[in-house]
Formats: structure tokens, C-alpha cells, sequence
């Protein structure tokens, strides 16, 4: 059952207009065949056309909405042989930031990304999806690991920002950020990020420091959430919508700015709408891109990272 959006209110009238046409029509021999393509074609354009036109925070309700695919849904749909592998050889195991070995097309990764859960127990479980120093350290620890054996590192992120409580500054949050993004940079082998939900400060920078960095359509990128932003300029939340323009958050904004490389399409109405769709879809982009990199030398794919955020900070 689709959790509708507020912007998306005259789809889900119409489409409810639907389901009670079919439920009256139900064992009944009058031929409704015709009315009912007629609406589900209007609302199939209405859909359509309500999201070639979304605004910077519609884009970002669509980021959050909370039947998106998540990290476990496009290891399911667009990877093979997925071996979790666990804890930061230090403190524990950070159920918020998921990796391990995996392959794609048949090529041999390391797989790593964010978790938000897709019910209320698996969401507490996975701490929604906002990673602590362990979570980090375990992604330093898997991108070494990867640096030995040859193999690319593929992330997918998908966070509001780190977690920010008070145990998680006491083990060292800000540290190891730092050195998980410093992790990403060193690397010997291809990296490619892919924004597939919200990317949230320096809780998405720490596994998205690549050389190549694509985003998911509806997808959203920031250094702040826009009701973060909202709060500190205008001292209150309401503003977000604003803040969002102004903070320049989707995907073809940061694509113009040379922020993210590559913007990979989602199904008509967002990931939500067709979850197997838009794994396929990432998965063929993300195999695109190893395939261009696994060209280069160590010291060029640092290179390109390098040369890539001095611009952006330039």
C-alpha cells in the first residue's frame, strides 16, 4: 500500500476513485473497461507531471519517504553473495552502517552503506540509519581491507548525519569522520558513492569521498537538513522549504555545480513506486563506472579525488 506524500494528494484521489470503481464494478456485467483506463491514464500523466516539477524540499519528502529502498533492499535487488562482516575491532558493531564482501555483474566488491530500517523495531535497530564512531571505524577497517585485496569499494549513502549524542562524541564521532573520510581518499583502488536517500553533513562525506559520486534522482545531498538550516538562519523550522532552495540540495543543482557526477533515473514517482526498478538502475550505473575506472593506476584514482573536492572548494 503507497504511503502518499502531501504534494501528491490529487494522485491519491484519483486512485482511489479508481479502487472504488473496481470494488463497485466487482462480479458486475456493466463494462467499466474504458472509464477506467481513462482515469488511470490521467492519473498516471498527473504523477508524471507532478514530479517533473518538484520543489527542493518536495525532493526531499520524496529522500525520506518511508517506504524507499535502503541499503538492505539494493544489496537484495542489485548485488550478489553479500558477506556481512562486523565490528570495528575496537568498541563493537554499529548496526547503522552495514558492509562487507559482494559482488556486482560478477565483479568482486566491498560493499558499504547506511541502514534506516524499514519498520519501527528494525529502525531502532539500526539507530535510523545515523552512524557512530564504531560505524565509521568499521568502514575505515573494510576500506583497508579492500586497499589489500585489490577489490573496489562501492557505498551507498543514505543518512540525516551522524548520530550526535553525547556517547558518540565520547568515543571520538568528529575523529572518526575524519579519518573515514581521510580512508577514502587513500584509497589504491576505485571508489564510486551513490547518494540514494538523504546525504546528511559529514556523516555522508565520511562514505562518499570518491572519485566518482552519483545521486539517485529524488535524492538529496547537504551539509545541513534544510530544518537545521531553517532553525539557525530564521530561527524556526517552518522556513525549511526555503532553506532547501537556497541551499541548493537535489541532484541537478549539485550535478551544475560539479558536486556529484552522474544522476541515475528513478521509476515515475520515486524509488518507492518501483524498488526493483531503481536498484537495476543503480546497479548498471555503479557497474558503468567501475568499468571506466578500473583503468587507472592507484596514484591517478587519488588524483582524480584529489582534483575533484579542491575544485569543488575552489
Amino acid at each position: 500500500m503507497i504511503s502518499y506524500l502531501e504534494f501528491e494528494k490529487p494522485v491519491a484521489e484519483l486512485e482511489q476513485r479508481i479502487a472504488e470503481l473496481r470494488s463497485a464494478a466487482d462480479g458486475d456485467d456493466v463494462d467499466i473497461s474504458t472509464e477506467l483506463h481513462r482515469l488511470e491514464q490521467k492519473s498516471a500523466d498527473l504523477l508524471a507531471s507532478t514530479y517533473e516539477s518538484l520543489s527542493p524540499w518536495q525532493k526531499t519528502q520524496v529522500a525520506r519517504h518511508p517506504s524507499r529502498p535502503h541499503f538492505r533492499d539494493y544489496v537484495e535487488q542489485a548485488f550478489e553473495d553479500f558477506v556481512p562482516l562486523g565490528g570495528d575491532r575496537n568498541y563493537g558493531d554499529d548496526e547503522a552502517i552495514l558492509g562487507g564482501f559482494a559482488k556486482l555483474n560478477g565483479r568482486k566488491i566491498i560493499l558499504i552503506g547506511h541502514e534506516k530500517g524499514n519498520d519501527t523495531a528494525s529502525r531502532i535497530r539500526h539507530n535510523f540509519g545515523m552512524g557512530k564512531p564504531e560505524g565509521y571505524r568499521k568502514a575505515i577497517r573494510l576500506m583497508e581491507m579492500a586497499g589489500r585485496f585489490g577489490l573496489p569499494v562501492v557505498t551507498l549513502v543514505d543518512t540525516s548525519g551522524a548520530f550526535p549524542g553525547v556517547e558518540a562524541e565520547e568515543r571520538g564521532q568528529a575523529e572518526a569522520i575524519a579519518r573515514s573520510t581521510e580512508a577514502c581518499l587513500a584509497l589504491p583502488v576505485p571508489m564510486v558513492a551513490a547518494i540514494v536517500g538523504e546525504g546528511g553533513s559529514g556523516g555522508a562525506v565520511a562514505l562518499a569521498s570518491a572519485e566518482r559520486v552519483l545521486m539517485m534522482e529524488h535524492a538529496v545531498y547537504s551539509v545541513i537538513s534544510p530544518e537545521g538550516c531553517a532553525s539557525i538562519l530564521w530561527r524556526t523550522a517552518e522556513k525549511a522549504p526555503d532553506a532547501a532552495e537556497a541551499m541548493k540540495v537535489t541532484a541537478q543543482d549539485l550535478k551544475g555545480l560539479g558536486v556529484i557526477d552522474r544522476i541515475v533515473p528513478e521509476p515515475v514517482g520515486g524509488a518507492h513506486r518501483d524498488p526493483v526498478v531503481a536498484a537495476t538502475s543503480l546497479g548498471a550505473a555503479i557497474a558503468e563506472e567501475l568499468d571506466i575506472l578500473g583503468g587507472y593506476a592507484p596514484h591517478e584514482l587519488k588524483r582524480q579525488r584529489e582534483d575533484r573536492f579542491l575544485a569543488i572548494a575552489g
